[in-house]
């Protein structure tokens, strides 16, 4: 404001809520700012398509949502204006992209690590041999549990 010229007064009760305003406008316009001394097409490049569709939905929120501020400002009511049909448009496509995303992160089965794993958990051995050591080895060992009757073989 300029020297001299005369305050307004206001109520006492929002001087929070407008210092809490101010402070996240301005961190709105250092963003921006940030946002913007960027070239797009450098940024773009950079990016996967998905990231590209999240910075494009994310642009175009800020906007709509910015001026959706300015309307309530202005003293026009933003849910009977156009802005309203166009911040749900673009919800939607939010909502779309992080179906994607999350179908991404979902867990997927790897068939080959699957049929690996059960054929060795189902192994059996086809060498007789092999079985009878086996068996013969595990009768000469005792038990580490407590001691169990066997039941009788016919």
């Amino acid at each position: 404001m300029a020297a001299g010229a005369p305050v307004e007064e206001y109520p006492q009760e929002i001087d929070e809520q407008l210092t809490t305003f101010d402070s996240s406008a301005n961190a709105v316009k250092a963003m921006l700012e940030k946002l913007m001394s960027l070239s797009r097409n450098d940024l773009v490049q950079k990016l996967d398509p998905l990231d590209q569709a999240k910075l494009d939905l994310m642009s175009v929120y800020t906007l709509n949502s910015l001026f959706w501020m300015y309307l309530v400002t202005q003293g026009i009511n933003p849910r009977e204006h156009g802005i309203k049909q166009e911040l749900e448009r673009i919800r939607t496509y939010m909502n779309r992209v992080k179906e994607i995303t999350d179908k991404k992160k979902a867990a997927r089965l790897d068939k080959g690590a699957a049929s690996r794993f059960l054929r060795n958990a189902l192994y059996e051995p086809e060498d007789k041999e092999f079985k009878k050591a086996a068996s013969k080895k595990s009768a000469d060992t005792p038990p580490e549990g407590p001691h169990r009757k066997r039941p009788k073989e016919s």
